[in-house]
């Protein structure tokens, strides 16, 4: 898990948001919204869809392209059970909240990265491709 998060507000523009991604090399973003109901999520998929179906990145705001039913983890799940939930959901990223706080965000790549530095059969090359948590 990344205890940092890369967050955006609901009126950052996807561009906005595109380039704060790029920047820090993440695939997605949490989306702190005041009136909101908790923590929401942008993701590079997000952005894609919003351009692949012809709307501008720079006037379309994030609040019209969060990611719909979000899965929050608990700091205390397995991997196993990270896993699953992305699996199921079809997502790549899980918010993991504590006590009502953000504690950090998990990735796909975080899961293989410990599965591979755990029980891998093969040399990992260190940083083999894996920058910053996405």
């Amino acid at each position: 898990m990344s205890e940092r998060v890369l967050s955006v507000g609901p009126t950052h523009t996807l561009r906005e948001a595109a380039r704060l991604m790029a920047g820090r090399r993440v695939g997605a973003a949490v989306v702190l919204d005041p009136d909101g109901q908790g923590p929401g999520i942008i993701t590079e998929r997000d952005v894609l869809d919003a351009i692949g179906a012809g709307q501008d990145p720079d006037t379309e705001r994030v609040r019209e392209h969060l990611t719909a039913d979000v899965v929050y983890a608990a700091p205390d799940w397995s991997l196993e059970e990270a896993a699953v939930a992305m699996v199921r959901g079809r997502f790549r990223h899980l918010i993991v909240t504590e006590g009502g706080e953000i504690a950090g965000i998990l990735s796909v790549r975080d899961v293989v990265r410990c599965w591979t530095d755990d029980g891998a059969i093969c040399d990992v090359p260190e940083n083999a491709g894996f920058g910053a948590t996405a």
